[in-house]
């Protein structure tokens, strides 16, 4: 058993919406396809993956540093022998040799793409669902196979006027979702009311909005959003400062009474244990949005929800960035609190297997081999022309 080649590409997920930092004009993605030489049902096992939007394709580092290790090792090093498959630690470990720690920067997002390739062809070689394959690893063995979901959006968009974000945010409850996220930031505080107000009115009961600063504010204007948005019954209010300012975290949380979210921008354990131990944060109302696509892949996520259950944090308050099935698979089978969605962006990388509906705010898994890449047609068939 080994790897016989590993391909990447890097792809457009450009688009003219923009959020209160960044514009996605010139977004792109790394798609790594992972060749063995196993066969299962007369088809050899490839492993897909790719990173998840909002940071750039890593095709120079990828090229440069992570693949040629890999492809440069003995084989037998990369292997499981109580499992006869791939050993994803293993192969973590040969990624990250003659790494230093610290500066987690974009090389975290490119280990994280070729992990998730990695799991995709463990759970493959198994011939199981990677969320089965991670709870009878690592969980209780139980298939939940509901979970949890919300429709990620509300971006700024050129022309986009209160209706067109109304028509947005309608468009996703009918589809079923209960919980809808729209950007902040990107204007004034009194647009930006406005447009709350606005999507609120088209909400109906037992539906809920969150929004999301990305990053944006400094302390003081995240003290003025708050005060605001405390006139509102939101689901959340999603990474105000800048995710490595603790202490801006920590005295908004002292202060606002309501849920907070973050943890998307953070990319190793060790960032994730400072948010816990300096963010100020509260297990019983607050969220936690690790991307293990982002963040060294499935294998560091699972240090990080180690860390987690040592602090006494419910494992239930994770809810990954991302909206794609790597995360749709750790949060069913380790029984996240749900995963992020984004029905209309980021396609055909975003989304579900085909056929799968949103019901009253949540997904049924289905039964495909690995993270599920080949129930989705539009999806893999960009797979397929890479590998």
């Amino acid at each position: 058993m080994k790897i016989l080649e590993i391909r990447e590409a890097t792809k457009p997920i450009s688009s003219p919406i923009r959020n209160a930092y960044i514009d996605f004009s010139k977004m792109t993605l790394s798609l790594v396809a992972v060749v063995t030489d196993i066969v299962r049902d007369g088809c050899r096992v490839v492993g897909y993956g790719f990173n998840s939007n909002g940071r750039y394709g890593q095709g120079s580092l990828l090229r440069e540093r992570f693949l040629p290790r890999l492809l440069e090792a003995d084989p037998e090093t990369l292997l499981d022998p109580e499992r006869d498959n791939l050993d994803p630690q293993r192969i973590w470990n040969c990624m990250m040799s003659n790494e230093k720690p610290g500066g987690h920067g974009e090389r975290s997002v490119a280990v994280g793409t070729v992990d998730m390739a990695i799991w995709d062809a463990v759970a493959k070689i198994e011939e199981k669902p990677l969320f089965q394959l991670l709870s009878e690893r690592y969980g209780d063995g139980h298939l939940e196979r509901n979970v949890f979901v919300y429709a990620a959006g509300g971006y700024y968009y050129p022309g986009k006027d209160l209706t067109a974000l109304q028509d947005e945010m309608k468009s996703y409850t009918a589809r079923g979702y209960t919980v809808v996220k729209m950007k902040i930031g990107g204007d004034s505080l009194k647009q930006d009311l406005r447009r709350i107000e606005a999507v609120l009115k088209v909400l109906e009961p037992g539906q809920k909005l969150a929004v999301d600063a990305n990053g944006r504010f400094d302390l003081t204007t995240a003290f003025e959003y708050a005060q605001a948005l405390s006139d509102y019954d939101l689901f959340w209010y999603e990474e105000p400062g800048d995710p490595l300012d603790f202490e801006l975290q920590a005295e908004l949380a002292e202060h606002y009474p309501y849920s907070m979210a973050t943890g998307e921008n953070l990319f190793s354990m060790q960032d994730a244990r400072n948010l816990i131990r300096y963010g100020g944060l509260r297990p019983d109302i607050d969220w936690l949005q690790f991307d293990c696509a982002l963040s060294y892949g499935l294998v560091e996520y699972l240090r990080i929800l180690e860390m987690l259950q040592s602090y006494d944090w419910p494992l239930e308050r994770c809810i990954p960035h991302g909206g794609h099935q790597m995360s749709l698979n750790i949060a069913a089978g380790l029984g996240l609190g749900g995963n992020e969605s984004y029905p209309d962006l980021f396609q055909p990388y975003g989304g579900f297997p085909d056929g799968v509906e949103v019901e009253n705010g949540t997904i049924t898994m289905p039964d495909l081999p690995g993270i599920g890449f080949e129930g989705k047609a539009d999806l893999f068939q960009k797979m397929k022309e890479l590998a």
